[in-house]
């Protein structure tokens, strides 16, 4: 893909669309087609808000159907992203993105296939990570040839360092370095985060994997994806080529809540300042 061609910008600003509970989800209403129906609306209304905010892409993710499937989520979880996706591609002409959790880049491929969508991300591409559905293992191998495969153009957007999870490798060495993620794994972005959803990612961490993206004299993009505000979102475009937001753009700063339009916008025009 082409990153600043898709965004119209080389420092674009992604908001999300966290999906509630999916039917067949334990939080889920018991009846199904309440839920999907619920589901659909709050997606509807995210990204109505997202585009008038300002942003520049979206991304959409299951975000309440924990606990979540480790890498192969069931039929009717696709299904039900595949239908909210579609939801959101009827409200906005932005960049649409997709991420099936925990770690299912099939999925998330052939979702983006079905609604051509533009890019996925995978928060375990290469390497493997212990997290709390346990090891999970990436399969750069796979999901880029699937790709190929499916002849979409939707881009790869592997995290560093993966948020809930803790390196299953040797110290010094990571086999999810930026390097094998985006040389070897063929990434086209690489997001680094903080330890968890909405948490802030550490000035001097951020510096490290640009540093480590320049010494491989590599051009991949690097994003931010966790803990981005309004009055942090300037210091981070400064350093980074993005970010990814959710927490921040929603009603009281709240995770689970909807995405507020006006805190959308606040966020925006301190991007602005900076590109």
């Amino acid at each position: 893909m082409e990153f600043e061609a898709t965004f119209g910008t080389d420092a674009p600003v992604i908001g999300m669309v966290h999906l509630p509970p999916l039917p067949g989800a334990p939080k889920a209403p018991d009846d199904g087609a309440a839920a999907m129906r619920d589901a659909l609306d709050r997606a509807a209304a995210d990204a109505r808000a997202l585009d008038r905010g300002g942003v520049d892409g979206i991304m959409v993710e299951n975000f309440g159907d924990a606990p979540f499937y480790p890498d192969d989520a069931p039929k009717h979880v696709v299904a039900s992203v595949t239908r909210a996706a579609t939801e959101i591609a009827g409200e906005t002409d932005l960049p649409l993105g997709i991420n099936v959790l925990r770690n299912d880049a099939e999925a998330a491929l052939s979702v983006a296939a079905a609604v051509d969508a533009d890019y996925v991300r995978v928060n375990v591409h290469t390497g493997s990570r212990v997290t709390d559905q346990g090891v999970v293992q990436g399969k750069a191998h796979e999901t880029i040839r699937l790709r190929d495969r499916l002849g979409v153009d939707a881009g790869v957007f592997a995290d560093t360092d993966v948020k809930h999870s803790a390196p299953l490798s040797a110290e010094g060495h990571s086999a999810e370095s930026f390097a094998d993620t985006a040389e070897r794994g063929l990434a086209d972005a690489v997001i680094a985060s903080g330890r968890g959803t909405g948490e802030a990612l550490d000035s001097e961490a951020l510096e490290a994997v640009v540093a480590d993206r320049d010494a491989h004299g590599l051009d991949t993009p690097v994003l931010v994806g966790s803990g981005v505000r309004a009055d942090t979102v300037a210091d981070v475009l400064g350093v980074a080529d993005g970010a990814i937001v959710g927490t921040a753009l929603k009603e009281g700063g709240e995770t689970t809540a909807p995405v507020d339009a006006d805190r959308v916008a606040e966020l925006v025009a301190r991007a602005d300042e900076v590109r």
